[in-house]
C-alpha cells in the first residue's frame, strides 16, 4: 500500500487524524491549538477540517461564505487539494476548510469504488509542502472518520475527563484496529490527550488515573485543564494561543505541542 508520507526537499509530511466519536471532548480545540503550537515552533502546518460543522474553520477565523471550495470537494475529487487550501492569520499555518456539502458526502461514498480511500489519494499530491497534517475528524465513526484515519499515519485522541471516557474510548480503540487491519497497517495511536481537567473536581483525577491505568504511556503528561479563555476564543475566530498566550490552556497546549514533537523523533522516517 502507498504510505501517505512525501518526500520533497528533505521533508517527510507527516498525517496526524484527530479524532473521537464523542462530541464535545476538545476535538476541534485541539486540533487548532496544537495546530497554531507547531507552527510557533516552525514546523508548516496543514488542517484539514473534516467536519461538517465546520468548527476548526469558525476557530480560525474563515467566514463560511469563504468556504465555496473547500474539503468536501477535494474529497469527491472536484477540487485538487491545492486549490482550497486557504492561508491563515497565523504564518505557516494553512487551512482546508469545511463546508455544508460534506454532511452528504458519505451517501455520495457508499457507491464509490475504494470509497474509504478516496482523502488518501486527494492529499498523495499537496501535502508535500508540509511538515504535519492535521484532520479534524467529525464526532462520529462514520466514513468521513475512516478516510481520515486511512490517510493517515498516526491517531490523536482527546478524551474528556468524565465517567463514560474509557467506554467510549474502547469503540474508537476497535475501529482503529478494524482499520489497520482493513486498509491501513502502519496505523498507531500517537497520543491519548485528556482535556476538561478540573483540578477542583476529584472525578476528573479520578479519570485520569483510570486512563493512565488502562492505556499506559500512551496518553500524555500534558492534561489540557478546564479554561475559561480556552472557551471564548473560538467566538473570536483565533486559537486560544493568539487570544490569550499566557493562560493555562495556552500554555497547555505549548507543552502538549512539546510531547507531541518528542514523539515524533521516535517516528522513522
Amino acid at each position: 500500500m502507498d504510505d501517505t508520507r512525501t518526500i520533497q526537499r528533505d521533508r517527510w509530511t507527516r498525517v496526524i487524524a484527530i479524532a473521537n466519536q464523542k462530541g464535545g471532548v476538545g476535538k476541534t480545540t485541539t486540533a487548532i491549538n496544537l495546530a497554531t503550537a507547531l507552527a510557533a515552533v516552525g514546523r508548516s502546518v496543514l488542517i484539514v477540517d473534516l467536519d461538517p460543522q465546520g468548527n476548526a474553520s469558525t476557530g480560525l477565523g474563515v467566514a463560511r461564505a469563504e468556504r465555496a471550495l473547500n474539503s468536501y470537494h477535494v474529497l469527491i475529487g472536484e477540487a485538487r487539494l491545492a486549490e482550497v487550501v486557504q492561508e491563515t492569520a497565523i504564518p505557516k499555518l494553512h487551512l482546508v476548510p469545511s463546508g455544508v456539502d460534506l454532511s452528504g458526502a458519505e451517501i455520495e461514498l457508499v457507491g464509490v469504488e475504494r470509497r474509504e480511500y478516496c482523502l488518501q489519494e486527494a492529499m498523495r499530491a499537496g501535502i508535500g509542502d508540509y511538515d504535519y497534517v492535521l484532520i479534524d475528524c467529525p464526532p462520529a465513526l462514520g466514513l468521513l472518520t475512516i478516510n481520515a484515519l486511512v490517510a493517515a499515519q498516526a491517531v490523536l485522541v482527546p478524551l474528556q475527563c468524565e465517567f463514560f471516557a474509557l467506554e467510549g474510548i474502547s469503540h474508537l480503540v476497535k475501529t482503529i484496529e478494524r482499520v489497520r487491519r482493513a486498509f491501513n497497517p502502519g496505523l498507531e495511536i500517537q497520543g491519548i490527550v485528556l482535556t476538561m481537567f478540573d483540578r477542583r473536581n476529584n472525578l476528573s483525577a479520578m479519570v485520569a488515573s483510570d486512563v493512565r491505568d488502562f492505556f499506559g504511556d500512551k496518553v500524555y503528561e500534558t492534561v489540557i485543564p478546564r479554561n475559561v479563555r480556552v472557551s471564548e476564543a473560538p467566538s473570536h475566530g483565533r486559537p486560544v494561543l493568539i487570544y490569550d498566550m499566557r493562560c493555562a490552556g495556552s500554555q497547555a497546549y505549548l507543552h502538549l505541542a512539546g510531547e507531541v514533537l518528542r514523539r515524533e523523533r521516535l517516528v522513522p522516517a
